[in-house]
Protein backbone atom coordinates (compact mmCIF):
# COMPACT_ATOMS: atom_id res chain seq x y z
CA UNK A 1 0.00 0.00 0.00
CA UNK A 2 1.48 3.64 -0.82
CA UNK A 3 1.73 6.05 1.78
CA UNK A 4 -0.89 8.01 1.97
CA UNK A 5 1.03 11.07 3.11
CA UNK A 6 3.03 10.91 -0.12
CA UNK A 7 -0.01 10.87 -2.15
CA UNK A 8 -1.17 14.08 -0.67
CA UNK A 9 1.39 15.86 -1.25
CA UNK A 10 2.83 14.23 -4.80
CA UNK A 11 -0.78 13.73 -6.52
CA UNK A 12 0.74 14.54 -10.10
CA UNK A 13 3.66 12.76 -9.63
CA UNK A 14 2.25 9.71 -8.49
CA UNK A 15 -0.43 10.04 -11.38
CA UNK A 16 2.31 9.93 -14.25
CA UNK A 17 4.36 7.39 -12.28
CA UNK A 18 1.27 4.77 -11.90
CA UNK A 19 0.13 5.86 -15.50
CA UNK A 20 2.83 4.27 -17.05
CA UNK A 21 2.45 1.18 -15.70
CA UNK A 22 -1.49 1.06 -17.40
CA UNK A 23 -2.64 2.65 -14.06
CA UNK A 24 -5.14 5.28 -14.22
CA UNK A 25 -5.19 6.77 -10.57
CA UNK A 26 -8.59 8.11 -9.39
CA UNK A 27 -7.45 12.12 -8.13
CA UNK A 28 -11.01 13.35 -7.84
CA UNK A 29 -12.38 10.23 -5.46
CA UNK A 30 -8.90 10.36 -3.69
CA UNK A 31 -9.33 14.07 -3.06
CA UNK A 32 -12.90 14.15 -2.26
CA UNK A 33 -12.32 11.40 0.48
CA UNK A 34 -9.25 12.75 1.95
CA UNK A 35 -11.22 16.29 1.90
CA UNK A 36 -13.88 14.45 3.43
CA UNK A 37 -11.59 12.89 6.21
CA UNK A 38 -9.84 16.61 6.97
CA UNK A 39 -13.47 18.45 7.23
CA UNK A 40 -14.08 16.11 9.84
CA UNK A 41 -11.16 15.69 11.96
CA UNK A 42 -11.38 19.50 11.65
CA UNK A 43 -14.87 19.26 13.16
CA UNK A 44 -14.46 16.71 16.11
CA UNK A 45 -11.19 19.28 17.10
CA UNK A 46 -13.60 22.08 16.99
CA UNK A 47 -16.79 20.20 19.37
CA UNK A 48 -13.67 19.06 21.41
CA UNK A 49 -12.76 22.08 22.67
CA UNK A 50 -16.16 23.01 22.96
CA UNK A 51 -16.40 20.25 25.21
CA UNK A 52 -13.33 21.29 27.15
CA UNK A 53 -14.59 24.67 27.50
CA UNK A 54 -17.87 23.38 28.81
CA UNK A 55 -16.15 20.86 31.27
CA UNK A 56 -14.49 24.35 32.68
CA UNK A 57 -17.47 26.00 33.20
CA UNK A 58 -19.14 23.45 34.72
CA UNK A 59 -16.04 23.23 37.41
CA UNK A 60 -16.74 27.19 38.03
CA UNK A 61 -20.63 26.80 38.63
CA UNK A 62 -20.02 24.14 40.94
CA UNK A 63 -17.18 26.01 42.56
CA UNK A 64 -19.53 28.78 42.93
CA UNK A 65 -22.54 26.19 44.00
CA UNK A 66 -24.84 27.56 40.45
CA UNK A 67 -27.16 25.33 38.63
CA UNK A 68 -25.11 23.05 36.15
CA UNK A 69 -28.10 21.13 34.73
CA UNK A 70 -27.82 23.69 30.99
CA UNK A 71 -24.51 23.23 31.01
CA UNK A 72 -24.09 19.37 31.51
CA UNK A 73 -27.20 18.82 28.78
CA UNK A 74 -25.29 20.86 26.50
CA UNK A 75 -22.22 19.00 27.18
CA UNK A 76 -24.43 15.63 26.62
CA UNK A 77 -25.11 16.91 23.29
CA UNK A 78 -21.78 17.82 21.92
CA UNK A 79 -20.48 14.32 23.59
CA UNK A 80 -22.98 12.78 21.27
CA UNK A 81 -22.16 15.00 18.48
CA UNK A 82 -18.49 13.80 19.02
CA UNK A 83 -19.68 9.91 18.97
CA UNK A 84 -21.40 10.80 15.62
CA UNK A 85 -18.19 12.58 14.04
CA UNK A 86 -16.14 9.80 14.98
CA UNK A 87 -17.92 6.82 13.93
CA UNK A 88 -18.01 9.50 10.69
CA UNK A 89 -14.13 9.59 10.33
CA UNK A 90 -13.92 5.64 11.00
CA UNK A 91 -16.31 5.16 7.72
CA UNK A 92 -14.74 7.42 5.49
CA UNK A 93 -10.78 6.48 6.62
CA UNK A 94 -12.49 2.93 5.60
CA UNK A 95 -13.38 3.63 2.58
CA UNK A 96 -10.43 5.85 2.16
CA UNK A 97 -8.37 2.23 3.29
CA UNK A 98 -9.78 0.57 0.63
CA UNK A 99 -9.57 3.21 -1.81
CA UNK A 100 -5.59 2.90 -1.53
CA UNK A 101 -5.65 -0.83 -1.40
CA UNK A 102 -6.28 -1.42 -5.04
CA UNK A 103 -3.59 1.12 -6.24
CA UNK A 104 -0.27 -0.69 -7.27
CA UNK A 105 3.09 0.39 -6.02
CA UNK A 106 5.15 2.72 -7.24
CA UNK A 107 7.69 1.62 -10.33
CA UNK A 108 11.44 1.98 -9.55
CA UNK A 109 12.62 5.18 -11.44
CA UNK A 110 15.25 2.22 -12.95
CA UNK A 111 12.52 0.25 -14.26
CA UNK A 112 11.86 0.12 -18.15
CA UNK A 113 8.73 1.77 -19.49
CA UNK A 114 6.20 0.01 -21.42
CA UNK A 115 2.59 -1.29 -20.98
CA UNK A 116 3.45 -5.08 -22.02
CA UNK A 117 6.19 -7.71 -21.75
CA UNK A 118 7.16 -6.53 -25.22
CA UNK A 119 8.79 -3.46 -23.21
CA UNK A 120 10.96 -5.97 -20.98
CA UNK A 121 14.71 -4.83 -20.92
CA UNK A 122 16.85 -8.35 -21.32
CA UNK A 123 19.71 -8.27 -18.87
CA UNK A 124 22.10 -10.84 -19.74
CA UNK A 125 22.30 -14.78 -20.79
CA UNK A 126 24.27 -17.13 -19.31
CA UNK A 127 25.06 -20.75 -21.19
CA UNK A 128 24.84 -22.03 -24.59
CA UNK A 129 21.30 -23.63 -25.36
CA UNK A 130 22.27 -27.45 -26.01
CA UNK A 131 22.80 -28.72 -29.83
CA UNK A 132 21.02 -31.94 -30.64
CA UNK A 133 22.41 -34.22 -33.50
CA UNK A 134 18.34 -35.17 -33.55
CA UNK A 135 14.60 -33.54 -32.90
CA UNK A 136 14.68 -33.21 -29.33
CA UNK A 137 10.94 -33.49 -27.46
CA UNK A 138 9.72 -31.34 -25.32
CA UNK A 139 8.64 -33.27 -21.52
CA UNK A 140 4.99 -34.17 -22.78
CA UNK A 141 6.17 -36.38 -25.31
CA UNK A 142 9.41 -37.28 -23.73
CA UNK A 143 8.18 -38.23 -20.24
CA UNK A 144 4.96 -40.66 -20.41
CA UNK A 145 7.77 -43.54 -22.54
CA UNK A 146 9.79 -43.49 -19.59
CA UNK A 147 7.21 -44.22 -16.91
CA UNK A 148 7.80 -40.94 -14.83
CA UNK A 149 4.45 -38.54 -15.49
CA UNK A 150 1.12 -39.79 -16.13
CA UNK A 151 -1.22 -36.63 -16.55
CA UNK A 152 -4.38 -39.16 -17.72
CA UNK A 153 -4.80 -40.48 -14.06
CA UNK A 154 -3.97 -37.13 -12.68
CA UNK A 155 -6.90 -35.46 -14.25
CA UNK A 156 -8.98 -39.07 -13.38
CA UNK A 157 -8.03 -37.95 -9.71
CA UNK A 158 -8.25 -34.29 -9.76
CA UNK A 159 -8.95 -32.74 -13.09
CA UNK A 160 -6.74 -30.72 -15.50
CA UNK A 161 -3.21 -29.33 -14.80
CA UNK A 162 -2.72 -31.73 -11.75
CA UNK A 163 0.52 -33.27 -12.09
CA UNK A 164 1.04 -37.10 -10.60
CA UNK A 165 4.77 -37.95 -10.71
CA UNK A 166 5.82 -41.46 -10.29
CA UNK A 167 9.02 -43.59 -9.85
CA UNK A 168 12.42 -41.61 -10.90
CA UNK A 169 9.53 -38.47 -11.87
CA UNK A 170 8.81 -38.13 -8.17
CA UNK A 171 12.20 -38.96 -7.37
CA UNK A 172 13.75 -36.02 -9.66
CA UNK A 173 11.08 -33.80 -7.82
CA UNK A 174 12.07 -34.55 -4.18
CA UNK A 175 15.92 -34.67 -5.48
CA UNK A 176 15.71 -30.73 -6.01
CA UNK A 177 13.89 -29.51 -3.23
CA UNK A 178 16.61 -30.74 -0.97
CA UNK A 179 18.97 -29.93 -3.34
CA UNK A 180 17.48 -26.27 -3.31
CA UNK A 181 17.44 -25.57 -0.15
CA UNK A 182 20.86 -27.20 0.89
CA UNK A 183 22.21 -24.53 -1.56
CA UNK A 184 20.58 -21.66 0.09
CA UNK A 185 20.52 -22.61 3.72
CA UNK A 186 23.94 -23.49 3.85
CA UNK A 187 25.69 -22.06 1.49
CA UNK A 188 23.61 -18.41 0.87
CA UNK A 189 22.54 -17.58 4.43
CA UNK A 190 18.74 -18.37 4.62
CA UNK A 191 17.14 -19.98 7.35
CA UNK A 192 14.53 -22.54 6.36
CA UNK A 193 11.37 -22.56 7.27
CA UNK A 194 8.82 -24.74 6.55
CA UNK A 195 5.18 -22.44 7.00
CA UNK A 196 1.91 -23.57 7.01
CA UNK A 197 0.20 -23.77 3.79
CA UNK A 198 -2.98 -22.40 4.31
CA UNK A 199 -3.16 -18.83 5.07
CA UNK A 200 -5.60 -16.51 6.42
CA UNK A 201 -7.46 -13.15 4.87
CA UNK A 202 -5.29 -10.73 6.32
CA UNK A 203 -1.61 -12.89 5.61
CA UNK A 204 -3.29 -12.47 1.93
CA UNK A 205 -4.24 -8.80 2.15
CA UNK A 206 -0.68 -8.44 3.58
CA UNK A 207 0.94 -9.04 0.75
CA UNK A 208 -1.11 -8.04 -2.04
CA UNK A 209 -3.32 -11.01 -3.23
CA UNK A 210 -6.58 -9.41 -1.84
CA UNK A 211 -8.38 -8.44 -2.89
CA UNK A 212 -7.35 -7.63 -6.30
CA UNK A 213 -6.69 -11.26 -7.10
CA UNK A 214 -8.82 -13.64 -5.23
CA UNK A 215 -10.52 -15.25 -8.32
CA UNK A 216 -6.70 -16.48 -8.40
CA UNK A 217 -7.21 -18.11 -4.97
CA UNK A 218 -8.52 -21.54 -3.53
CA UNK A 219 -10.61 -20.68 -0.68
CA UNK A 220 -12.12 -23.39 1.85
CA UNK A 221 -15.50 -23.14 1.56
CA UNK A 222 -17.17 -21.24 4.98
CA UNK A 223 -13.66 -20.60 7.05
CA UNK A 224 -11.16 -17.69 6.70
CA UNK A 225 -8.27 -20.18 4.96
CA UNK A 226 -6.76 -20.02 1.57
CA UNK A 227 -4.72 -22.76 -0.13
CA UNK A 228 -1.09 -20.58 0.08
CA UNK A 229 -0.55 -19.51 -3.75
CA UNK A 230 2.92 -19.21 -2.86
CA UNK A 231 5.41 -19.75 0.43
CA UNK A 232 5.74 -15.75 -0.34
CA UNK A 233 2.45 -15.01 1.61
CA UNK A 234 2.69 -17.25 4.88
CA UNK A 235 6.37 -16.27 4.97
CA UNK A 236 6.77 -12.72 5.09
CA UNK A 237 3.31 -12.55 7.45
CA UNK A 238 5.61 -14.15 10.12
CA UNK A 239 6.63 -10.49 11.02
CA UNK A 240 3.23 -9.20 10.47
CA UNK A 241 2.52 -6.38 13.11
CA UNK A 242 5.54 -7.10 14.44
CA UNK A 243 8.55 -4.23 15.21
CA UNK A 244 12.07 -5.60 14.19
CA UNK A 245 14.97 -5.17 15.94
CA UNK A 246 17.24 -3.44 13.15
CA UNK A 247 20.45 -5.12 13.89
CA UNK A 248 19.06 -8.00 12.26
CA UNK A 249 18.07 -7.27 9.01
CA UNK A 250 18.60 -8.25 6.51
CA UNK A 251 16.69 -11.14 7.69
CA UNK A 252 16.58 -13.91 4.89
CA UNK A 253 14.39 -17.15 4.69
CA UNK A 254 14.06 -19.91 2.61
CA UNK A 255 10.96 -21.92 2.48
CA UNK A 256 9.50 -25.34 0.44
CA UNK A 257 5.48 -25.22 -0.05
CA UNK A 258 3.07 -27.09 -2.39
CA UNK A 259 1.48 -23.80 -4.34
CA UNK A 260 -2.15 -23.80 -5.22
CA UNK A 261 -3.49 -21.23 -8.57
CA UNK A 262 -6.92 -21.31 -10.32
CA UNK A 263 -4.81 -19.76 -13.22
CA UNK A 264 -8.06 -17.60 -13.83
CA UNK A 265 -7.44 -15.86 -17.38
CA UNK A 266 -4.86 -18.38 -18.48
CA UNK A 267 -7.36 -20.26 -20.42
CA UNK A 268 -6.11 -22.20 -23.49
CA UNK A 269 -2.36 -21.17 -22.26
CA UNK A 270 0.01 -23.89 -21.65
CA UNK A 271 -2.20 -26.55 -21.53
CA UNK A 272 0.31 -29.40 -22.37
CA UNK A 273 2.81 -31.15 -20.16
CA UNK A 274 2.77 -29.50 -16.63
CA UNK A 275 4.32 -26.23 -17.33
CA UNK A 276 1.08 -24.33 -16.00
CA UNK A 277 -0.56 -26.66 -13.06
CA UNK A 278 -3.08 -25.77 -10.46
CA UNK A 279 -0.70 -27.38 -7.77
CA UNK A 280 3.08 -27.00 -8.10
CA UNK A 281 6.28 -27.24 -5.83
CA UNK A 282 8.34 -24.09 -4.93
CA UNK A 283 10.86 -23.10 -2.88
CA UNK A 284 10.76 -19.41 -2.28
CA UNK A 285 13.60 -17.22 -0.92
CA UNK A 286 11.82 -13.79 1.17
CA UNK A 287 14.18 -11.18 2.69
CA UNK A 288 13.28 -8.17 5.23
CA UNK A 289 15.74 -5.22 4.66
CA UNK A 290 16.45 -1.64 5.44
CA UNK A 291 14.92 0.81 2.75
CA UNK A 292 18.40 1.92 2.09
CA UNK A 293 19.70 -1.65 1.13
CA UNK A 294 16.96 -2.89 -0.60
CA UNK A 295 18.10 -2.80 -4.35
CA UNK A 296 21.43 -3.86 -3.79
CA UNK A 297 19.85 -7.10 -1.66
CA UNK A 298 17.41 -7.77 -4.66
CA UNK A 299 20.59 -7.80 -6.88
CA UNK A 300 21.88 -10.62 -4.46
CA UNK A 301 18.68 -12.50 -4.51
CA UNK A 302 18.80 -12.57 -8.38
CA UNK A 303 22.09 -13.90 -8.01
CA UNK A 304 20.94 -16.81 -5.52
CA UNK A 305 18.49 -17.87 -7.76
CA UNK A 306 20.70 -17.92 -10.60
CA UNK A 307 23.14 -19.95 -8.95
CA UNK A 308 20.59 -22.88 -9.29
CA UNK A 309 20.46 -22.77 -12.72
CA UNK A 310 23.99 -22.29 -13.44
CA UNK A 311 24.81 -25.77 -10.82
CA UNK A 312 22.57 -27.65 -13.14
CA UNK A 313 24.28 -26.40 -16.03
CA UNK A 314 20.98 -25.24 -17.79
CA UNK A 315 21.22 -21.68 -19.78
CA UNK A 316 18.97 -19.26 -19.39
CA UNK A 317 18.31 -15.15 -19.27
CA UNK A 318 17.77 -12.48 -17.15
CA UNK A 319 14.99 -9.78 -17.90
CA UNK A 320 13.80 -6.73 -16.11
CA UNK A 321 10.35 -6.22 -16.18
CA UNK A 322 8.50 -3.13 -17.57
CA UNK A 323 6.24 -0.86 -15.67
CA UNK A 324 3.71 -2.46 -17.26
CA UNK A 325 4.44 -6.31 -16.98
CA UNK A 326 5.36 -5.72 -13.16
CA UNK A 327 3.23 -7.32 -10.42
CA UNK A 328 0.25 -5.40 -8.71
CA UNK A 329 2.84 -5.13 -5.31
CA UNK A 330 6.41 -4.77 -7.07
CA UNK A 331 8.52 -1.98 -7.70
CA UNK A 332 11.20 -3.83 -9.49
CA UNK A 333 11.18 -7.16 -10.64
CA UNK A 334 13.41 -9.45 -13.07
CA UNK A 335 12.56 -12.78 -14.20
CA UNK A 336 14.86 -15.70 -14.89
CA UNK A 337 13.92 -17.68 -18.38
CA UNK A 338 15.60 -21.05 -18.58
CA UNK A 339 16.14 -22.56 -22.12
CA UNK A 340 13.62 -25.19 -22.97
CA UNK A 341 14.36 -27.13 -26.40
CA UNK A 342 11.05 -28.65 -26.66
CA UNK A 343 9.75 -25.29 -26.73
CA UNK A 344 12.54 -23.70 -28.49
CA UNK A 345 12.56 -20.93 -25.96
CA UNK A 346 13.52 -19.03 -23.09
CA UNK A 347 10.54 -19.59 -20.54
CA UNK A 348 10.27 -18.33 -16.86
CA UNK A 349 11.40 -20.00 -13.98
CA UNK A 350 11.66 -17.35 -11.33
CA UNK A 351 10.53 -13.83 -10.82
CA UNK A 352 12.51 -11.71 -8.10
CA UNK A 353 10.90 -8.63 -6.67
CA UNK A 354 11.75 -5.74 -4.45
CA UNK A 355 8.10 -4.42 -2.60
CA UNK A 356 9.65 -1.52 -0.73
CA UNK A 357 7.71 -0.75 1.98
CA UNK A 358 3.82 -1.69 -0.10
CA UNK A 359 4.14 -4.48 1.48
CA UNK A 360 5.25 -3.61 4.64
CA UNK A 361 2.98 -1.02 5.43
CA UNK A 362 -0.56 -3.57 4.43
CA UNK A 363 1.19 -6.06 6.94
CA UNK A 364 2.25 -3.16 9.15
CA UNK A 365 6.18 -4.67 9.59
CA UNK A 366 8.22 -2.25 11.07
CA UNK A 367 11.84 -2.34 12.24
CA UNK A 368 13.52 0.17 15.09
CA UNK A 369 16.94 1.76 13.55
CA UNK A 370 20.09 0.60 15.24
CA UNK A 371 20.87 3.01 17.85
CA UNK A 372 17.19 3.89 18.82
CA UNK A 373 14.90 6.58 16.45
CA UNK A 374 12.03 6.43 14.97
CA UNK A 375 10.47 2.71 13.73
CA UNK A 376 10.24 2.48 9.85
CA UNK A 377 8.85 0.78 7.48
CA UNK A 378 10.97 -2.68 6.20
CA UNK A 379 11.30 -3.19 2.61
CA UNK A 380 10.60 -6.54 1.53
CA UNK A 381 11.34 -9.16 -1.52
CA UNK A 382 10.70 -12.49 -2.79
CA UNK A 383 11.59 -14.80 -5.74
CA UNK A 384 11.47 -18.06 -6.76
CA UNK A 385 14.43 -20.24 -5.86
CA UNK A 386 13.20 -21.82 -7.89
CA UNK A 387 10.06 -23.60 -9.58
CA UNK A 388 10.29 -26.86 -8.89
CA UNK A 389 8.19 -28.62 -11.95
CA UNK A 390 9.81 -25.83 -14.38
CA UNK A 391 12.69 -26.59 -13.15
CA UNK A 392 11.82 -30.64 -13.63
CA UNK A 393 10.97 -29.96 -17.27
CA UNK A 394 13.75 -28.10 -17.96
CA UNK A 395 16.30 -31.22 -16.76
CA UNK A 396 13.73 -33.71 -18.77
CA UNK A 397 14.44 -31.37 -21.63
CA UNK A 398 17.80 -30.54 -21.48
CA UNK A 399 19.50 -33.66 -21.08
CA UNK A 400 17.65 -35.70 -22.71
CA UNK A 401 19.20 -38.27 -25.17
CA UNK A 402 18.55 -39.95 -28.48
CA UNK A 403 17.29 -43.43 -27.06
CA UNK A 404 14.96 -41.30 -25.02
CA UNK A 405 16.72 -41.53 -21.83
CA UNK A 406 17.85 -38.25 -19.59
CA UNK A 407 21.21 -37.82 -18.21
CA UNK A 408 20.90 -36.72 -14.55
CA UNK A 409 22.73 -33.77 -13.67
CA UNK A 410 25.64 -33.94 -11.68
CA UNK A 411 24.95 -31.61 -8.81
CA UNK A 412 21.94 -33.88 -7.96
CA UNK A 413 22.93 -37.44 -8.27
CA UNK A 414 24.11 -37.31 -4.28
CA UNK A 415 20.44 -36.79 -4.06
CA UNK A 416 19.72 -39.90 -5.99
CA UNK A 417 21.85 -42.49 -4.60
CA UNK A 418 24.63 -41.62 -7.26
CA UNK A 419 22.56 -42.60 -10.15
CA UNK A 420 23.56 -40.96 -13.40
CA UNK A 421 20.58 -41.93 -15.43
CA UNK A 422 16.98 -41.73 -16.15
CA UNK A 423 15.60 -44.96 -18.03
CA UNK A 424 12.46 -46.35 -19.05
CA UNK A 425 10.56 -47.82 -16.06
CA UNK A 426 7.10 -49.85 -15.74
CA UNK A 427 4.35 -47.61 -16.35
CA UNK A 428 2.12 -47.02 -13.81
Amino acid sequence: MLDLNYLRENIETARQRLASRGFLLDVETFQRLDGERKSIIHGVELLRQLRNSASEEIAKLLRDKMDITGKRNEMKLVSQQIKDKEEALRIVEEKLFQFASTIPNLPDPAVPVGPTDEQNVEVRRVGDPPRFDFSPKAHWDLCPPLGIFDLERATKIAGSRFPLLAGMGARLERALINFMLDIHTKERGYKEILPPFMANSASLFGTSQLPKFEEDLFKVRDTDYYLVPTAEVPVTNIYREDIIDGERLPIKFAAYTPCFRSEAGSHGKDVRGIFRQHQFNKVELVKFTRPEDSNAELESLLIDAEDILKRLKLAYRVVIHSTGDMSFAASKSYDIEVWLPGQNGYREISSCSNFEDFQARRANIRYRPSGGGKVRFVHTLNGSGLAIGRTWIAIVENYQQKDGTVVIPEALRPYLDGQSLIRPETII
